[in-house]
């Protein structure tokens, strides 16, 4: 199981992308989309999104 998007709710920002620390998230236009095979499930990027945009 891998950190899931809203794009509905997905702002931009890249706050998300700054703070995973494998480099799990990137951003496709606009919105910040998640790398399922490369993401640790830590949850850094749920506590830094500003819309509340992603979950674990």
């Amino acid at each position: 199981m891998a950190a899931n998007v809203n794009p509905e709710k997905c702002v931009g920002c890249e706050a998300c992308v700054g703070a995973c620390p494998v480099e799990a998230i990137s951003m496709n236009d606009g919105k910040a989309q998640v790398d399922a095979g490369t993401c640790i499930d830590c949850g850094a990027c749920v506590g830094e999104c500003p819309s509340e945009a992603i979950s674990l």
